[in-house]
């Protein structure tokens, strides 16, 4: 197959696939090129070029000229320019860089994507978000205790005796790295699940562990406590690679068995035994989902978690995200080593700050706030407001697009050349167009460097396209850049795994980097269960938001414990509203014994059956640690819907 049908898909997954594409249909397969990923692709990557043609597209420059709910007007590339150059300009000299503000995520984690355009941002002093939406909590939290986040890459997994899921439902999140699971259980492997949920993972598990939602913490230490009382640690390890393990110690041995059994609702038995699977079946990997990090204590858990393996002679025993393992310089290609933000804001909080106007100048790309943020009725509230101007460079209408004063058609991955820079796997590939851009679409290095000529910074900002590829990853890659753009598959630099970066260069089960800005430097216990508790993850069919024009909506159901549902008179199929102070959002009840009493679980992102977003219920909170998210840790009611 020709070099220039190679696709790299650049979705916020952990599997990052290579893709190849037929030159006609555009049907795609997996590329056995990825050792990690080849040979199939999820029911997404399968239907990815269903989304290039979608009715949905944004193929044309438009603007609303006659206020914010007039309709929208095609205008041409050069007006929409003028126009976007300014209101920025007229922001700049009125109000500062302060006042402008530029929103995205991992809506394609391209380099020439994602990062080329805050160029122009950091170069103007833009705010910025913290990007927490996601992952921070829990890479911070595990700075306190390694020095970098990154642990185990998926080629260990094969050679892996134990392979615990902890809040990670990889059958649905990751399903090449859950495949790799199931060929490591072919040769001997034993897989663990540990979620509050019945997931499909656990279903497949060969032991499951039910903590309540938030007792993480604590289960942890109940694993630790049956390691250190039966003399199973690797106290030679501890001793040569560990600092601060006698504080660490001291707070174990406070978690008895029973103890542990009253907050979490796992038995002594079970607790018992994974300390005994983790101190006999070695190496092992504990995979650790974003999922379980975005609680009011989620970076917590990641600490106690991670620590465990380290306990039994692991180095680095974790997965949580290995994006801090390469030696990518985003910062080169973003000129954030030149130019910084005059503010970075909270991404959690972001609505608050919108609602009240903080911003005149808002340009978004690579994401769709008005649905993945928290409150989004406040922050189209905020949108809405006449001393705003939102700019939302896109590939469809999405409702973040439909709120914009101005909407900028962009291509898809099929139709632009990047590089795609993994964070569970280090294999990167040159991802080449396949089409010409649809309409009149484009990119956004193209965008970038002629919004910077009509600001006059272009001598700045606008740099070939190869040229910043290469000063990202030049230093990065085993190979040279060129062999790279000649569609080499090449390895990202990999940190080692016995190196820690932390003050004393060891594993700091005591982190003094914590007691010294103010955290705990061990893991706490904050949470408490009451009410039900509203879990949201991944459905198979959907990355947040996208996929909606090929698949349907995102199923608009909640799923419910029998005995809560008995409790409440509810039946199988009925419509309920799901409730807090926040709002109130009507979905359909599926009654199982997949979720514990007390917890309701829905696909995340989903749209009710009122039209109202599921992330109306979820409040603007942060974790003290990292600023991360507190959408597990959504606090609700439930009643039946009147009529």
């Amino acid at each position: 197959m020709s070099e220039k049908l190679r696709l790299v898909c650049p979705r916020d997954c952990y599997d990052t696939c290579f893709i190849e594409v037929e030159p006609l249909s555009l049907k795609s397969r997996g590329s056995t090129l990825n050792p990690v990923t080849g040979g199939f692709l999820c029911p997404r990557g399968n239907e990815d070029r269903k989304r290039v043609f979608s009715k949905d597209r944004v193929l044309y420059p438009y603007a609303r000229l006659n206020g914010k709910t007039s309709d929208f007007i095609r205008i041409d590339w050069e007006t929409a320019l003028n126009l976007v150059a300014e209101k920025l300009s007229d922001t700049l000299r009125a109000h500062g860089p302060g006042r402008i503000l530029h929103i995205e995520y991992a809506g394609n984690m391209g380099l020439l994507t994602m990062y080329y355009p805050l160029r122009l941002w950091n170069r103007l002093g833009a705010a910025r978000t913290d990007w927490s939406i996601c992952s921070k909590s829990g890479h911070d939290a595990l700075s306190l205790h390694y020095g970098l986040s990154y642990g185990r890459l998926p080629t260990d997994i094969p050679s892996s005796k134990l392979l615990i899921f902890w809040g990670f439902n990889a059958a649905v999140s990751a399903p090449h790295i859950w495949r790799l699971a199931l060929d490591a259980r072919e040769n001997g492997s034993f897989i663990v699940s540990v979620d509050p949920r019945r997931s499909e993972t656990a279903k497949r598990s060969d032991f499951w562990i039910s903590p309540r939602p938030g007792s993480d913490v604590a289960l942890a230490y109940g694993v630790a406590y049956h390691l250190i009382t039966g003399e199973l640690l690797d106290y030679d390890f501890i001793e040569r690679y560990g600092e601060g393990f006698e504080a660490y110690r001291e707070e174990v041995l406070k978690w008895t068995p029973d103890r542990v059994e009253s907050i979490t609702g796992v038995d002594v038995y079970s607790v018992k035994r994974l300390a005994e699977l983790y101190a006999s079946l070695k190496p092992s990997i504990t995979l650790i989902g974003f999922g379980v990090q975005k609680r009011v204590a989620g970076a917590d858990i990641v600490r106690a978690v991670a620590l465990l393996p380290a306990l039994v002679g692991v180095h680095r025993g974790f997965y949580y995200s290995n994006s801090k393992g390469f030696f990518v310089n985003t910062a080169k290609i973003s000129l954030e080593d030149r130019f910084q933000p005059s503010r970075t804001v909270s991404q959690v909080a972001l609505a608050d700050l919108i609602e009240k106007g903080e911003f005149n100048f808002i340009f978004i790309y690579n994401s769709n706030p008005l649905l993945t943020l928290p409150r989004p009725d406040k922050l189209l509230r905020g949108f809405m407001r006449e001393d705003v101007f939102v700019v939302v460079h896109e590939t469809h209408w999405t409702e973040t697009a439909r709120a914009a004063d101005v909407v900028l058609p962009a291509p898809t991955f099929y139709e632009k050349t990047d590089v795609v820079i993994p964070y569970a796997h280090n294999y990167i590939m040159l991802s080449r167009s396949v089409l010409e851009p649809l309409g009149e679409s484009r990119d956004e290095v193209w965008l970038t460097c002629r919004l910077s000529e009509k600001l006059g910074v272009d001598r700045d900002v606008c740099v070939d396209r190869n040229e910043a590829l290469r000063l990202a990853l030049e230093e990065a890659i085993e190979g040279s850049i060129d062999e790279l753009f000649k569609g080499a598959v090449l390895t990202l630099k990999y940190r080692p795994l016995s190196e820690y970066q932390t003050p004393s260069g060891r594993i700091e089960f005591y982190s003094k980097t914590a007691e010294e800005k103010g955290f705990d430097p061990l893991p706490r216990v904050i949470e408490k269960q009451e009410g039900f508790v509203l879990l949201n993850s991944a459905h198979p069919l959907y990355t947040h938001t996208q996929f909606r024009d090929v698949y349907g909506a995102i199923p608009g159901i909640v799923h419910m414990n029998e005995h809560d549902a008995l409790e409440l008179g509810i039946s199988e199929g009925e419509t309920i509203e799901v409730y807090n102070n926040h709002g109130v959002v009507e979905l359909r009840v599926h009654i199982t014994q997949d979720v514990p009493r007390g917890v309701l679980w829905s696909p995340r992102e989903l749209i009710g059956l009122n039209g109202v977003a599921q992330n109306v219920l979820v409040g603007t909170e942060v974790q003290r640690l990292g600023g991360g998210p507190t959408f597990n840790s959504t606090k609700v009611m439930v009643r039946k819907k009147e009529g």
